[in-house]
């Protein structure tokens, strides 16, 4: 029998589980291996940002060029993720898995040239696979762990990624900046590659797949308006903390009188607050999914409004900026799970456009945030900006729970 539909149903809000449901609670190995598949794709993402110096004094172009390398990538994620979804619909999710992989590690290695526009164009490259390896993930965790345990399995997935900047980002940094920064670019190529025989040995050959799906049922699928009201969050929720997030270290250094040698120690407090929301909202999300996500919207938002307000104080801030990470970005998993489900007969293309709303969300947040930094508002311009979008992550989940109880009055 297909599996097509196997991460489309979910626990009603609120109801207990079973002893089945807990049992399926029990996250396969393949869950994990996944994870460690995402902390590769985070690493690449944010590496960069800590090794922009090196890169550009040794390519000899200035750091706000070399910044294109975060553009580009940024780019081919939002474009590559439901492209890569399509082109790939027919194939096994082992295989794309496995490709996507392979294409990672090929474009570090291209990455490692000294021409500045082959190295762009292999971010782009690398970009592609990591969105096609991103979506596929969410859909394969998603389906392995079965519907009563799918937001967490999502949860631990994107906690790969989390843990990419408590961990993978930092190690990076540190690596390029005593071996040069294409010492970071080989151990990620050298990662990929020797994680594809692990996705080889645990993710299900799903052959059968091939013969049921076309593009025509997976775009048909997308008519759902709650599928796009979940997409508007992934961009306003993400987008918001982003906006601040990019900007936090100039705000840390000149309102909150920080050390700037401490800056990085309140970021990996960011990413530990990130990955424990992750693994908190993926497990809440499976039986309150709707409320997880309003919750985690109200209190970025509040957050963020508290980090405007008090900026000129250092040690508020500094557990402000952990809190953000916890209730910023703990409702992902959820979200994600939401998207495959609503979208019913087309979870990869529904799991590619999250993250494509994900990085949509973060390209233009950060955007609007930079613009704030030359006007009076100066280096809280970016949490007040942030402050706004993610309110608006409030209209399109608030929605999502009148939804609903409409359909949940009309079922009874």
């Amino acid at each position: 029998m297909s599996t097509r539909g196997a991460v489309l149903e979910a626990p009603a809000e609120g109801r207990a589980e079973s002893p089945e449901q807990r049992s399926a609670a029990r996250l396969p190995l393949v869950v994990y291996v996944l994870a460690l598949g995402t902390f590769l794709m985070g690493t690449t993402e944010f590496v960069v940002a800590g090794l922009l110096p090196e890169i550009a004094g040794d390519l000899q172009v200035s750091v706000a060029q070399t910044g294109l390398m975060i553009t580009v990538f940024a780019v081919g994620m939002i474009v590559g993720a439901p492209l890569m979804a399509m082109l790939t619909l027919r194939l096994p999710k082992q295989l794309t898995l496995m490709l996507a992989l392979g294409v990672f590690a090929a474009g570090h290695v291209v990455a490692l040239s000294s021409n500045f526009t082959l190295v762009l164009a292999a971010r782009f490259l690398t970009a592609i696979a990591t969105g096609a390896f991103w979506a596929v993930a969410n859909v394969a965790a998603a389906r392995a762990a079965g519907p009563a345990a799918s937001s967490r399995a999502l949860g631990l997935v994107g906690a790969g990624a989390m843990l990419a900047n408590v961990v993978g980002v930092p190690l990076g940094a540190f690596a390029g900046q005593a071996m040069g920064w294409r010492g970071p670019f080989w151990a990620l190529a050298a990662l990929a590659a020797a994680a594809i025989p692990l996705i080889a040995r645990t993710v299900p050959h799903d052959g059968g797949d091939a013969q049921t799906v076309s593009i025509r049922s997976e775009v048909t699928a997308l008519r759902s308006g709650r599928l796009w009201l979940v997409l508007a969050a992934c961009a306003t929720t993400t987008g918001g903390v982003l906006a601040a997030y990019s900007y936090i270290s100039p705000l840390l250094t000149d309102r909150s009188g920080i050390a700037s040698g401490i800056v990085p120690l309140v970021l990996v407090g960011f990413g530990l607050g990130a990955l424990a929301g992750s693994l908190v909202g993926g497990r809440l999300g499976d039986r309150r999914p709707h409320t997880v996500t309003v919750v985690a919207a109200a209190g970025a938002t509040l957050l963020l409004l508290a980090i405007s307000l008090l900026a000129g104080y250092a040690v508020p801030t500094i557990i402000l900026v952990a809190l953000l990470g916890f209730f910023g970005l703990g409702a992902n998993p959820v979200l994600m799970a939401l998207a495959v489900r609503f979208a019913r007969h087309a979870p990869v293309l529904a799991s590619a456009l999250t993250v494509s709303a994900f990085n949509l969300g973060t390209a233009f947040g950060s955007w609007i945030a930079g613009l704030t930094l030359d006007t009076s508002l100066g280096t809280t311009g970016p949490a007040v900006v942030g402050t706004v979008i993610a309110a608006l992550t409030l209209i399109p989940t608030t929605a999502l729970v009148l939804a609903q109880r409409r359909r949940s009055a009309v079922a009874a």
